[in-house]
């Protein structure tokens, strides 16, 4: 993607707000991601080293591993349906869809031969590179583009790092009222800047488990991640089965800007040049827990990623696969294993969290874990 069609799409950014007024953060968000000619994701590589940021299943296999483990126990726990769809949203490069595949195929292979695959993505060229990723499973695999283009059946569903890439709208509390904080063009030099200068909205931070807000606060509400998470609700409420959804987040509703650009796995200024970075925000997990519970479901407490994967045997799959290796093999399968559940600076463990939705409680992670902080 050249620079004067990534320079245009700040071009024509500027010129919607020079004829409309100020933009909401929720439609710059989705331009900078989504443009047909010049957005993020559609232009872009944006995971593993060589792109601009590294989600889990990029770091080791062993996450994708857990995760086709968990997908086999809910499989049989919602009594063997078949046939079932397994089913993944954003599916990114396909890595973690090829490590769920790799290790039904060896560990659980009834469920490999009841599961119909589908991949929702709206991107054609990430579809492309899932497409290849998986060619080498002979498998009834097809790719849709919206949740409610796969057949009626019982779904399991897995999204990681989903939310996160949905946009969200920012209100600022000033004078005893909620106004929206929106991008508009500085004057003197015409960069594009933050500024409260949208509508005012009604909001009661009490629905919304937040305690009285001081001067200056900010809250983010996202309602494509309430409408995409009610959707997913409604699917496994009318056709059974489940949903594991993990992101970065918070498992308490609170104030503050969470709003930010990756690249070249560091942060960048999200106004700067969109469509060259990775915009985002953190999942607001008390929200998500809410949708599904309103859709119907029952729903595990919001824990640690780190508990999770942990609860799930990520010790000692770690050490099976550490098993006759070198020792530089070993160390380098610790160092996976502890930046994918440790609770440090740079490690997932703590910051990333996980939830799951079912049509019946299930007797397995995260059902019955202590909840996030």
């Amino acid at each position: 993607m050249s620079r004067a069609v990534q320079g245009d799409l700040a071009g024509r950014i500027a010129d919607e707000i020079a004829r409309r007024g100020p933009m909401t953060i929720e439609r710059y968000w989705s331009l900078a991601l989504l443009d047909e000619a010049a957005g993020y994701y559609t232009t872009a590589e944006p995971f593993g080293r060589g792109g601009d940021f590294t989600t889990a299943p990029e770091i080791h296999q062993i996450f994708g591993e857990l995760l086709g483990a968990w997908v086999a126990s809910a499989w049989m726990a919602l009594g063997r349906p078949t046939p079932f769809v397994l089913a993944e949203i954003g599916p990114g490069r396909g890595t973690l869809m090829a490590d769920m595949l790799r290790t039904l195929r060896s560990a659980a292979p009834a469920c490999l031969k009841a599961a119909e695959i589908r991949l929702v993505e709206v991107s054609d060229r990430l579809a492309q590179v899932q497409a290849e990723t998986l060619s080498r499973f002979d498998l009834p695999l097809r790719h849709v583009r919206r949740l409610e283009e796969i057949e009626a059946r019982p779904t399991i569903l897995v999204a990681n790092e989903l939310l996160d890439a949905l946009p969200i709208r920012q209100f600022v509390h000033s004078g005893g009222r909620w106004i929206e904080r929106c991008v508009v063009r500085e004057r003197k030099t015409g960069a594009l800047v933050f500024e409260v200068a949208g509508g005012e909205a009604r909001i009661d931070p009490a629905k919304l488990g937040l305690p009285v807000p001081a001067k200056g606060d900010i809250v983010e509400l996202s309602p494509s991640r309430e409408r995409q998470t009610a959707a997913i609700g409604a699917r496994i409420a009318a056709h059974g089965g489940a949903c594991l959804l993990i992101d970065y987040g918070h498992a308490r509703p609170g104030y503050g800007d969470t709003l930010q650009a990756v690249k070249d796995h560091g942060f960048a200024d999200p106004l700067e040049a969109p469509g060259t970075a990775d915009v985002t925000s953190h999942v607001d997990f008390h929200s998500i827990a809410r949708e599904l519970t309103a859709a119907g479901l029952s729903v595990s407490p919001t824990v640690t990623q780190g508990d999770f994967l942990l609860a799930l045997g990520l010790n000692e799959r770690a050490g099976a696969l550490s098993r006759g290796k070198a020792l530089g093999e070993q160390d380098s399968i610790r160092a996976a294993a502890k930046r994918l559940a440790g609770p440090g600076a740079g490690q997932m463990g703590r910051l990333f969290k996980a939830i799951c939705g079912a049509s019946r409680p299930l007797a397995l992670p995260p059902f019955g874990l202590r909840p996030a902080d």
